[in-house]
């Protein structure tokens, strides 16, 4: 029977509207305009994942990165990897003489798929050809956030002083030697350090303070970038100390420590870069996905895409990425080989699953202001996450964060089907890898 005069049109299915609201990918250079539009003149756009061994995340992450500098002049890429790893890459992107399969090189730590993989490899490739068509200062650079280099960012920080200061350099190595007992296991150091009080903090803040004090000496002697980067790789090492001591305690501490220093980082390169300065990070949903629309907000964690929103509102917009079903690279354990692994369709109940029902096979989906019928993406419902150590079989145990989906991202990229991505360093044929992709 028709509607009366004043009756309320029928409710929408979820499906139903996101086939309305959603933005299909088909792979041509229209693709973004919507999210380019909505993107605006923010500052810092922040792209994630849903995995860290998903080709899709990572080519649709590279693809959109490249409208952004193209269109939206943005200057550098930051990533959840570590300084002085991803240092030898942008060095390489504006211009020394290397290739791009070495410059690479420098991520050897678990997981090594995670950047030294095909989808980053033709990444860079592409962006060195950006560079070498522009003027030094108006290249765009590639930056690494995390903390973990402790060892690596030593031998920085020692390197680069014996180029300029070789009495520095000789305060420093022995202030370093303080790590020598441990050698690189830091599992033993944490436990030291938290129940022997055994700690090398002091050594290292002495020579960041040094640093700190001869910046304007050493950029003299260098340049202005290199000091820099030695400062940041003291930093680096000064935090990774802190996280290592204090990682046996777990829970918040050292999560929020490790998203503090992301985001401490990206802003000193905002600052050293200049006010034109704009900022391409990726990292997993899990830290650009704002902590406050989850339970993690509930719990004292917190997380960078919460705090770069709280320090610059609108100038941040985030991109959360998914998938309902396909495969990925992971590994069964800590250090362990990597392995082709099958994705089982979503739960049930997960934005996936619902997100699955449109029939599109990839979409662009804006979420600052969702039409009619949009409300349910402002309801908690579960959203899968999995990390570099993956279990298929406890698939509906774990690897879903109830989240707000609205209240965490600006946009979501959705791919219905994935494949894994493709690492370079394979090593013995991994587990599975016979029956990749169409099964394990």
């Amino acid at each position: 029977m028709p509607n009366g005069r004043g009756s309320r049109p029928p409710a929408l299915s979820h499906a139903d509207w996101v086939r309305l609201s959603a933005v299909p990918l088909h792979g041509v250079p229209e693709d973004f305009d919507a999210c380019l539009d909505e993107v605006g003149e923010a500052r810092i756009v922040m792209l994630g994942e849903a995995s860290h061994g998903t080709a899709e995340f990572y080519a649709t992450r590279a693809r959109l990165t490249r409208h952004l500098i193209e269109e939206k002049g943005f200057t550098f890429v930051a990533i959840e990897g570590d300084w002085p790893d991803a240092a030898r890459v942008n060095r390489y992107v504006r211009g020394a003489p290397e290739d791009a399969l070495s410059a690479l090189g420098g991520f050897k730590r678990f997981p090594i798929w995670m950047w030294r993989n095909t989808v980053v490899l033709s990444f860079i490739d592409w962006l060195r050809g950006w560079n070498d068509r522009r003027s030094p200062e108006s290249r765009v650079g590639f930056y690494g956030l995390d903390l973990y280099s402790l060892h690596a960012s030593m031998e920085a920080v020692v390197a680069y002083l014996e180029r300029v200061d070789p009495a520095a350099a000789e305060r420093a190595r022995e202030r370093y030697a303080c790590f020598e007992p441990f050698g690189e296991d830091t599992r033993q150091y944490a436990l030291d350090a938290h129940f022997l009080a055994a700690s090398c903090e002091e050594e290292l803040i002495s020579t960041l303070l040094d640093l700190r004090e001869q910046r304007a000496r050493y950029a003299a002697l260098s340049s202005r970038d290199e000091a820099f980067e030695a400062e940041l790789n003291a930093i680096a090492a000064a935090d990774a100390e802190s996280y290592y001591r204090q990682m046996v305690r777990g829970g918040a501490v050292t999560w929020n420590l490790r998203d503090r220093h992301m985001v401490a980082t990206l802003e000193r390169l905002l600052a050293h870069l200049g006010p034109d300065a704009k900022a391409i990070l990726w990292e997993h949903n899990s830290h650009i996905g704002d902590f406050r629309a989850t339970y993690e907000g509930q719990s004292g964690h917190l997380n960078v895409g919460q705090l770069v929103r709280e320090r610059h509102g609108s100038d941040a917009f985030a991109v959360g990425f998914g998938t309902y079903r396909g495969t990925v690279t992971a590994a069964r354990a800590w250090d362990g080989p990597p392995e082709f692994m099958r994705v089982p369709p979503a739960r049930e109940d997960s934005i996936e699953a619902a997100f699955h029902q449109a029939n599109i096979p990839s979409f662009y989906l804006g979420l600052r202001d969702l039409a009619r019928g949009g409300a349910w993406l402002a309801e908690t419902r579960p959203e899968r996450a999995i990390g570099v150590v993956y279990n298929p079989a406890e698939e509906r145990f774990g690897n879903y964060v109830p989240s707000r989906l609205a209240a965490r991202y600006d946009a979501y990229v959705f791919h219905d089907e994935t494949l894994a991505v493709e690492p370079l360093d394979l090593g013995p044929e991994p587990p599975g890898l016979e029956t990749y992709p169409s099964g394990l």
